[in-house]
């Protein structure tokens, strides 16, 4: 565990006392902070309590010693509605932090004046395929026996990190709930993957979406900025922290276009990476050989992870041979099964419709589980990339407007288990069962990772 430091005699109230919340309120106390835990979840208040720390009730806040509130992600902050604690301390004049804006400001110890390389931090953000870029990173350096520890939105809780050695590096994914009210983002690399509509009833519309992410750039001011700018809004954050169009400390990534006149570039045209510095190539090699890494989603992964190590002083080689190591992720276009020539891929992480999209395009021949709990986006768009779709098989609660907006043949099975079935009954050789949801779980499961075991144990029905 990580002591938060400068806390101590502080009054810190912790909203949310579930695994970021619990791990933080143990690194408050650690630092000699005086805490107060509130949750709305009892049973989350019950372990709190039973850890030996001091739970409350919002009545009974006095909020004239309180200096912060600490905030789980998952408590809303401004919309659709601050939670009543949270606008309890706006009104009150106290501050908000979050278990990520208090790591920040514990970095550093009294060991790092005697390490020969400071331990850096890579923060990773964007609608998708962070969780990818964050394990390729700390796969690449891991296989070159680098010190390093992965936690924030994936993982482990930031404070459950080990005490940073000499030359260590952290990478922390982090999600637009996270950067919205960290006061302290000061990563040495961050890393933007791509910008799509997504949690956009919780920031207020999709400005509010972007600013959120965009504060992990211009609040911390990071010595190198990945940004992929495969979307306007990408190419508009890269634009804003270039000093000029050659300022090396910004690296544009793309899988969608080549990008050689831009100072520091890496790109993916047409399967094979290419990496640029003041128009010239400085390394190239072909990403279609990694069965992992298929897809130009997974690409654009691959092309965002590679410069960030680069940055970290990784070889152009290394990363080719940590590549063919990397195995994927479950739950996104995790390859589950072939039973029959029938191929099974789990992307239950594809939420919303561009995830869902790219994932659509990645495979040929495709039987489609898709549907759950609709968010706020136009599920139409997807019929631009089902061609490949032979039939979908629609679950969830929002069957109906799934059903009503997509122009392919359908099958409304409502449940996983029928899904499965149907779709294998009908599927032949060659074909793809794709789960692809384009939707959130909440309507039938905890988590997109729940969903996604579902489907697994269902093929396993199969057998």
């Amino acid at each position: 565990m990580i002591p938060a430091q400068n806390v101590k005699n502080a009054s810190y109230v912790v909203l949310g006392v579930g695994r970021s919340g619990l791990s933080a309120a143990a690194a408050l106390k650690a630092g000699g902070a005086k805490i107060w835990c509130l949750d709305d979840n009892i049973n989350n208040l019950k372990k709190a309590e039973s850890l030996g720390f001091i739970c409350t009730v919002p009545d009974k806040i006095n909020w004239d010693i309180i200096d912060v509130l600490l905030v789980s992600p998952g408590v809303p902050h401004h919309y659709p509605r601050p939670h009543v604690v949270v606008a309890e301390a706006i009104k009150n004049g106290v501050a908000i932090d979050n278990d990520i804006g208090l790591f920040f400001k514990s970095m550093g110890s009294a060991d790092w004046p005697k390490y020969d390389a400071i331990p850096k931090i890579v923060s990773v953000t964007g609608s998708n395929g962070k969780s990818t870029t964050s394990a390729l990173i700390h796969h690449i350096l891991q296989c070159e026996n680098r010190p390093s520890q992965l936690a924030g939105n994936i993982g482990k809780g930031v404070f459950d990190l080990e005490p940073l050695t000499d030359g260590e590096t952290i990478i922390l994914e982090l999600s637009s709930y996270q950067t919205e009210v960290a006061n302290s983002l000061t990563p040495d690399v961050a890393v933007f993957t791509n910008f799509t509509p997504d949690h956009l009833d919780r920031h207020g519309g999709i400005g509010g979406y972007f600013a959120a992410k965009k504060r992990l750039f211009v609040s911390g001011c990071p010595d190198r900025s990945v940004i992929g700018v495969d979307e306007f809004e990408g190419q508009l954050l890269a634009q804003e922290l270039a000093d000029h169009l050659h300022d090396d400390r910004i690296i544009r990534v793309s899988s969608s276009r080549r990008i050689t006149n831009l100072g520091w570039t890496v790109f993916a045209n047409k399967g094979f990476l290419s990496e640029y510095r003041k128009g010239k190539q400085v390394a190239s090699f072909d990403l279609r050989k990694y069965s992992a890494l298929q897809g130009s989603h997974n690409h654009q992964n691959v092309c965002a992870a590679y410069a960030a190590v680069r940055t970290l002083g990784v070889g152009p080689n290394s990363v080719k041979k940590a590549l063919a190591s990397f195995n994927g992720l479950s739950h996104r276009s995790q390859l589950v099964a072939e039973i029959g020539g029938v191929v099974f891929i789990n992307d239950s992480k594809a939420t919303n419709v561009d995830s869902a999209m790219k994932a659509l395009k990645t495979f040929s021949q495709v039987r489609w589980i898709c549907g759950g709990q609709q968010k706020e986006e136009d599920i139409s768009r997807l019929n631009n990339v089902i061609s490949n779709v032979k039939k979908a098989y629609i679950i969830g609660s929002d069957t109906t407007k799934f059903s009503s907006q997509i122009s392919c043949e359908l099958e409304i099975c409502n449940t996983m288990e029928r899904a499965v079935k149907a779709a294998f009954e009908d599927a032949i050789d060659g074909e793809t069962i794709l789960l692809a949801p384009a939707a959130a779980s909440f309507d039938q499961y905890s988590s997109f990772e729940e969903r996604g075991e579902d489907f697994v144990n269902e093929i396993k029905n199969l057998i």
